[in-house]
């Protein structure tokens, strides 16, 4: 991550949540953004700048200063018309790198088409750099948000079966924020802290590259 960029998060759920904390974390400028009141005074013990906005209209964004930020990293895989409409009025502002989760191929194909730079959809991508990763890196799944913010899929480590989250306290040894659980092909995102890890989870985090390494 390079502090001298500026970054904006548009949408704080679980994901989007996790990456501005941990921009925030690692010493860059991040403006975190949703139209949710209460999401928005739920990260702002997290997250220094956290502004409640429309970033579906183009007056608002103007009001943000969106010219100014070298990086937007639109979170709204939820809203498929809104995330949409925010990377175009992103792009048409002149925002350099416009980065957006989406939830599906059809989704995938609409934001390539408007010009987001770079789309996040694992499920389409994983074959490839399944393999890569395997070999490089031995987890399962890695997608390069910046160079010190990577969401990394890992299996449960066998001394972690059994117990749970808050037990492991991965956050405060690993700087982890896990924000979801993969099962059976089924991807929870309402993790209870307190359910005990078993061996055919598959953890999803947000952490910096160089403490993943600890984990390997």
């Amino acid at each position: 991550m390079n502090k001298n960029k500026t970054y904006a998060v548009f949408g704080l759920g679980r994901y989007g949540r996790a990456v501005a904390s941990e921009l925030a974390k690692g010493g860059a400028e991040v403006v975190a953004v949703d139209i949710d009141e209460e999401a928005v005074n739920d990260a702002a013990d997290e997250i220094p700048v956290c502004k409640c906005a429309d970033v579906t209209d183009e007056n608002v964004l103007r009001q943000l200063g969106v010219k100014n930020f070298d990086i937007v990293i639109v979170a709204m895989a939820g809203n498929l018309e809104g995330s949409v409409m925010a990377t175009m009025l992103l792009k048409q502002a002149g925002v350099p790198t416009v980065i957006v989760k989406c939830a599906d191929e059809m989704h995938r194909k609409i934001l390539s088409k408007i010009g987001a730079d770079k789309v996040l959809l694992p499920e389409v991508e994983s074959g490839t750099r399944l393999a890569k990763n395997l070999l490089s890196s031995g987890f399962i799944d890695v997608i390069e948000l910046s160079k010190d913010v990577s969401m990394v899929e890992t299996e449960v480590r066998k001394d972690w079966i059994g117990k749970s989250l808050i037990e492991l306290s991965l956050r405060k040894k690993y700087s982890m924020n896990v924000i979801a659980i993969r099962k059976n092909n089924e991807v929870m995102i309402d993790i209870d802290p307190k359910i005990p890890l078993d061996g055919d989870m598959k953890l999803i985090v947000i952490a910096n590259p160089e403490r993943l390494e600890l984990l390997r």
